[in-house]
């Protein structure tokens, strides 16, 4: 099943575009509603992203913003045709909650990723027995259905790392990932050796921060930072709770998490080392 477009990247573009447009027509949200015959809040729900303007909202918008070029005001109309289409995830909203899904569709055409993990390897490294492990004993009470489902997710996440423009990923883990054996020996003896394999491809940067660094950062939690191609893309930060997933987009807010990172890979060991201290793990497994 392929990872196809993102419809939360066509959102954002079309909601970066429409907010300058309106700006530069020297437009409030207001006289914008008013004009269109809207209600008060409607182009504040749009240019937010709580709406997803229709097709048709779209066209009304540009023509009263002045675009009068038939490719540029096409162009918009279809950006927002492709940001009301459904992603891969939506055959799986039964147990991917909505926020999730919006990670899933920004994850889809990042260019880059990096990841800090405390407890476990990150999802799009994960083996299906240790992300099935991992789920089975997490903090929701969950059916075999359930968590088969939610490893096939896991699992359609991953091949972003096929595609001939994939992500650059880099991770960076707490030696605890590496010690705790999740689902077993035999279970985690084969995440390791995946976690070996996967790092030697020249896009995967592994670190391992050891614990005799002591304190760090990311002690406080896991995160993950998604990057992008386009100027109107901005960074994106995940954070994984028990009550669900959520995710920081504002730049002032993102950049504590930027630093962090940075920080974060200068306390743990270089990918070289990093890799012995895995080959290490493997041979302390009984």
């Amino acid at each position: 099943m392929p990872a196809g477009h993102s419809p939360s990247i066509r959102g954002r573009q079309l909601i970066a575009e429409l907010k300058r447009l309106r700006e530069a027509a020297q437009l409030t949200q207001e006289q914008v509603a008013e004009r269109l015959d809207w209600h008060q809040t409607k182009v504040f729900r749009i240019e937010t992203g709580r709406t997803t303007p229709h097709p048709n909202d779209v066209r009304l918008m540009v023509e009263l913003y002045g675009v009068t070029e038939p490719g540029r005001r096409d162009g918009l109309v279809q950006l927002a045709k492709d940001a009301r289409k459904r992603g891969w995830w939506y055959a799986y909203r039964d147990v991917v909650p909505h926020q999730y899904e919006i990670y899933i569709g920004l994850e889809s055409e990042a260019t880059s990723v990096r990841n800090f993990d405390l407890a476990s390897v990150p999802g799009l490294l994960q083996t299906a027995d240790y992300a099935h492990a991992l789920i089975q004993g997490g903090p929701q009470d969950l059916d075999d259905e359930e968590i088969s489902r939610r490893v096939e997710v896991r699992m359609i996440r991953q091949k972003i790392l096929d595609k001939a423009d994939r992500p650059q990923l880099w991770v960076v883990i707490d030696e605890s990932v590496i010690q705790r054996s999740v689902g077993g020996s035999e279970v985690m003896r084969a995440q390791l050796h995946h976690l070996l394999d996967v790092s030697e491809h020249p896009k995967t940067s592994v670190q391992v921060i050891p614990y005799r660094r002591g304190a760090h950062p990311g002690m406080v939690g896991s995160f993950s930072i998604l990057g992008f191609h386009q100027h109107t893309d901005l960074d994106v930060v995940n954070v994984e709770t028990i009550g669900g997933n959520f995710y920081v987009a504002d730049p002032m807010e993102v950049l504590p998490y930027a630093n962090s990172f940075d920080h974060l890979m200068a306390e743990a060991e270089n990918t070289d080392r990093s890799r012995i201290m895995i080959e290490s793990a493997l041979k302390n497994l009984t």
